[in-house]
């Protein structure tokens, strides 16, 4: 989670500018400051999305995931909320249903990948949840090209899958759980680009409350225990911002000093950030297959970012923390 909005590097954007004064600031670096900098802030904000991902899967037994869900959709839309404030910016409004599909979208794929991390190591998570967004981007250029990271995703998922002697130790109900999620983040992302064009900047608040809406009820009758107690709302709040408030404005701030093409190889990065981000705080130790898998799907991604023309680019309205990897 994903991604706080998942920001994909093959579909990533800015946020439409801002139509009046009501809109809150974009987040922005100095003009003189180095392009390294940026990409500082990039690898800071994957390593927040992960970590906040490490941290509420630490919650796992005592909420459960289905209570880490409606913490993280729960305090992750109060914060978008009041940031964006929706009430008060100008919305030509319309597409309704591209509205409630990009929230149901968001929701699913959060709740389906924090089952998908009950059983399975998040940096594979992370990985077979990538596949969605890169079947956009790939499906959207039929070019001879594409083939390549085709093959190179298809490779991946044959060495990250249980499937016959590959198995490595992978569970197969939760390796589909991470699929779900990763189609969810498909149409997140499709229905993202239909919505965002009528509610610019609203669009994110409002399809996380309509998430939210949905899923938090659920998560909270499906918890293992109260999720409202003082020793586990901290600790939401907490996941909350890793995942959505600090990679949200990182990225944003290192948006504005690199091209799209290098912004988007980089995200292409995420799962081994959450492979790293595994093995330090959870323990999670990867087979020598696994990491081949892993690196199949990042040259993929990487190599379809790369390759990409700007006619078959795909605009969406997105928002760091959404990820269900942090998700």
């Amino acid at each position: 989670m994903t991604h706080s909005g998942k920001n994909t590097p093959e579909t990533q954007t800015t946020l439409p500018p801002a139509t009046n004064n009501n809109s809150p600031p974009i987040p922005a670096l100095p003009k003189k400051a180095s392009p390294l900098v940026a990409i500082l802030l990039l690898l800071i904000a994957m390593l927040s999305l992960q970590g906040g991902a490490s941290l509420a899967k630490t919650l796992f037994p005592v909420v459960g995931p289905q209570g880490v869900t409606a913490l993280r959709l729960g305090i992750g839309s109060i914060l978008l909320l009041l940031y964006f404030r929706p009430w008060r910016l100008k919305m030509r409004g319309g597409n309704l249903r591209s509205l409630l599909m990009y929230g149901l979208a968001l929701g699913c794929m959060n709740y389906s990948f924090y089952l998908a991390l009950r059983t399975v190591p998040l940096g594979i998570a992370v990985a077979l949840e990538f596949t969605g967004p890169l079947a956009v981007a790939m499906f959207s250029s039929r070019r001879p090209v594409d083939f390549i990271w085709v093959v190179l995703a298809v490779t991946g998922l044959l060495f990250l899958l249980p499937l016959g002697q590959s198995a490595g130790g992978v569970d197969l109900k939760g390796a589909c759980f991470a699929l779900i999620a990763g189609a969810c983040w498909a149409i997140y992302i499709l229905a993202g680009q239909r919505a965002g064009s009528s509610y610019g900047p609203g669009t994110a608040a409002m399809g996380s409350l309509i998430a939210a809406l949905i899923f938090f009820p659920v998560g909270v009758i499906q918890a293992k225990t109260s999720i409202f107690s003082w020793e586990i709302l901290p600790l939401g709040l907490l996941i909350a911002l890793l995942t959505s408030a600090i990679p949200y404005s990182l990225e944003m701030m290192a948006l504005t000093k690199l091209p799209a093409k290098t912004f988007g190889t980089l995200m292409s990065m995420e799962p081994a950030m959450a492979a790293l981000s595994g093995i330090i705080f959870l323990g999670e130790f990867l087979t020598g297959t696994q990491w081949l898998g892993l690196a199949a799907i990042i040259a993929a991604s990487a190599g379809s970012t790369l390759t990409i023309q700007r006619k078959t680019k795909i605009e969406t309205v997105d928002i760091a923390g959404n990820n269900p990897s942090g998700k």
